[in-house]
């Protein structure tokens, strides 16, 4: 009998998320899955970890194909400690985050825990894909990106990735008709941010952040923004880390 590949699942949304749960459905169709999700929403903790409290694990289920844990850590903890405490002999055949309710497009890939999850698997040459939908809703009909899904990972389980590489798939709403699939670049641009204050119970000052993305190249139709914004889905492969020789030889008179 063929051995199944192991797949491991998370994100930064939280356990009970809606995203999880349906990508969990889906991976189950390709292997046996282990899940370990953050026991809360951990938005926005990129390649954050955790060291100053103990982490507690909990088994949510445990049957011979799926394997369910939610963790008090952060997205990346999650996924150090599926591949530490979980998947046999530490290795996945394949790592998957999300589906993340929101964007991670562009530069908003640094930010994510999403991301990140598929960042530290590309760590560990890993192959693996964070998935996310520009629905922010809490309830979203996945089901339109079903076949996507199936597809991207299909093929990264036939071919793999290059090694430190992961792809970063964004979603448009689902709402709408999706014209097809795109690979693609991480669209140019900045998040322009703003602390907006205000007073607490107590009239003391704090502060909310909020802020707009200012696209650099709104008519490129390589890039994930216009991909998205036409309906298209987004698939951009990250590499990890990638010196720039260019600099590199600029500062080559620091060389003593």
């Amino acid at each position: 009998m063929t051995k199944r590949p192991v797949i491991l699942v998370s994100n930064d949304d939280g356990i009970n998320a809606q995203g999880i749960q349906f990508l969990t459905e889906v991976m189950r169709e390709f292997g046996e899955v282990y899940v370990v999700g953050p026991h809360d929403h951990q938005s926005g903790m990129s390649h954050a970890l955790t060291f100053m409290v103990p982490l507690r694990a909990k088994c949510l289920k445990d049957t011979p194909d799926l394997h369910i844990y939610s963790l008090n850590g952060t997205p990346v903890d999650c996924v150090k400690f599926g591949l530490d405490q979980l998947v046999p002999d530490h290795k996945a055949d394949l790592i998957v985050s999300g589906i993340n309710h929101g964007s991670n497009s562009a530069n908003s890939s640094i930010y994510s825990g999403t991301a990140s999850c598929a960042r530290e698997g590309a760590v560990n040459g890993i192959p693996s894909i964070a998935f996310s939908s520009l629905d922010f809703s809490e309830k979203i009909n996945f089901e339109p990106y079903r076949p996507f899904i199936k597809k991207i990972v299909q093929v990264i389980l036939n071919q793999g990735l290059e090694e430190h590489v992961f792809l970063n798939v964004n979603f448009p709403k689902p709402d709408k008709e999706i014209k097809g699939m795109r690979v693609c670049h991480l669209t140019k641009g900045l998040w322009i941010e703003r602390f907006v204050a205000e007073k607490d119970p107590r009239n003391s000052t704090c502060y909310w952040l909020t802020g707009e993305y200012h696209n650099a190249e709104p008519d490129n139709e390589d890039s994930d923004e216009w991909c998205l914004a036409h309906n298209y889905v987004a698939v951009v492969p990250i590499k990890i880390e990638d010196t720039d020789e260019k600099t590199k030889m600029a500062l080559s008179v620091l060389n003593i």
